[in-house]
């Protein structure tokens, strides 16, 4: 018997593909911060945002860098979104100069909880799906909403069958 996906397709994301598309992103980021061009500072959401978040506080100089831990997925299966941490509002204020950072925007829930506390920030996701996608100032890829991504921090490697056939 297979194992049923949480939806139809399946995209598979490799160490290296979200290291590629995370630069990518940095590179739209470049130069578009409020103060001449330049970040303030950096949220990653958590836990998906925390690898994107690092390779684009790399590339950007950015050394202020904070999480904000949400809850939104338990498993495969989506819920409503819930803060468990907050980032330093001391440091963070109302977001201006401030890029959110996720892996993913999917139904945009999770960005929009964010969006609600940081209404000056700018919103950066690797990947968007149609629901999510007018959250998002910034993203690099876009998915169909009936896509899985399968982040590699999630995977193993193992044999797979053919789609046809016995291999």
């Amino acid at each position: 018997m297979k194992d049923k996906l949480p939806y139809e397709k399946g995209f598979h994301v490799s160490w290296d593909q979200i290291h590629r598309d995370s630069r990518a992103l940095a590179w739209r980021l470049e130069n578009k911060g409020p103060e001449n061009g330049h970040w303030r500072g950096l949220i990653a959401i958590t836990r998906g945002g925390m690898v994107p978040a690092m390779i684009i506080a790399r590339e950007l100089d950015i050394r202020l860098v904070e999480t904000i831990s949400i809850k939104s997925y338990d498993h495969k299966n989506q819920s409503e979104a819930k803060i468990l941490k907050d980032p330093n509002a001391n440091l963070i204020s109302d977001g201006s100069g401030i890029v959110i950072i996720d892996d993913l925007v999917d139904s945009g829930k999770t960005m929009q909880l964010v969006k609600e506390m940081y209404p000056k920030a700018h919103y950066a996701s690797v990947y968007a799906k149609p629901h999510g996608r007018k959250i998002v100032d910034t993203f690099i890829t876009e998915v169909s909403q009936d896509t899985w991504i399968f982040f590699p921090w999630d995977m193993a490697l193992q044999y797979v069958a053919p789609f046809r056939g016995d291999g």
